[in-house]
């Protein structure tokens, strides 16, 4: 594959406190197609100093649309579609450049950094963040999103950085937003379909006792001080509000408030 070949996908919102780091890992890219959701910080300013960046502005209706409105500005025949608080070390930018082409999408894992601090483990699962740019459609999610492929999926041997550095008040207001998205996505799906994993979330006062344990212990994160617990306490505090969305839910049903969404 032909460096040249891949154009990196970004979409933005208020992300001055990462974008800058992003952006300078991808100084080799010909070209980077950002879809910003009009931001009000220095993100469209960070985004003019680099000379192979091209904005476009779209109302923010969910992440999904948002990449397949990406998707369609791609003009050459590979998408790097990453967040911008994803950090690509030169070993992908080398991987990229000598890969093989027989595969139509490849994932890869993430190394979690807290502050700069790079954590021995992470809950973030591998992405498929490299595919043809016209053989992928990107779906709604709960809150997030996931990328449907027609083709063959392959790995990558290196590793994305994972370094949010926003401020702290702006991750708890997304996470009461994602808890009702994730509630939705729970309580929406068939009988019998979901995962061990939902299926513990959706028993509430489990979720937040086994993250915990699941992280520090099993994940071995207590060894990373601070950065660990810091770690551990945010999805903690994650499932927690998805616990507390979900137990609302069903105490407004039981209460018989006209209010409550279908359980």
């Amino acid at each position: 594959m032909n460096i040249e070949q891949v154009t990196p996908l970004i979409l933005t919102w208020n992300e001055e406190a990462n974008l800058e780091r992003t952006l300078s890992a991808l100084r080799w890219a010909k070209e980077i197609v950002i879809v910003d959701s009009f931001s009000t910080d220095r993100t469209l300013e960070i985004a003019a100093g680099f000379s192979n960046v091209r904005v476009l502005q779209r109302v923010f209706d969910h992440f999904a649309d948002q990449c397949n409105f990406g998707l369609q500005q791609i003009t050459t025949p590979w998408t790097l579609s990453i967040d911008a608080d994803y950090v690509c070390p030169p070993e992908l930018m080398a991987e990229l450049d000598s890969l093989e082409t027989v595969f139509d999408a490849w994932d890869v894992r993430f190394r979690y950094c807290v502050y700069g601090t790079v954590l021995r483990s992470t809950l973030y699962p591998p992405r498929v963040v490299l595919h043809k740019a016209t053989s992928v459609c990107y779906l709604r999610d709960g809150h997030a999103h996931r990328v449907s492929i027609d083709g063959r999926v392959g790995h990558l041997m290196s590793a994305i950085h994972h370094d949010d550095r926003k401020p702290l008040s702006r991750w708890l207001s997304s996470q009461i937003r994602y808890s009702v998205l994730e509630a939705d996505k729970l309580l929406s799906a068939p009988p019998g379909s979901l995962g061990w994993k939902d299926s513990i979330r959706t028993c509430m006062i489990l979720a937040p006792f086994l993250t915990a344990v699941y992280c520090l212990i099993w994940k071995r994160l207590i060894l990373d001080g601070r950065a660990g617990w810091y770690y551990t306490f945010q999805r903690v505090l994650a499932e927690t509000m998805l616990s507390l969305e979900l137990l609302d839910r069903k105490l407004r049903v039981l209460s018989g408030d006209e209010t409550s969404r279908k359980m």
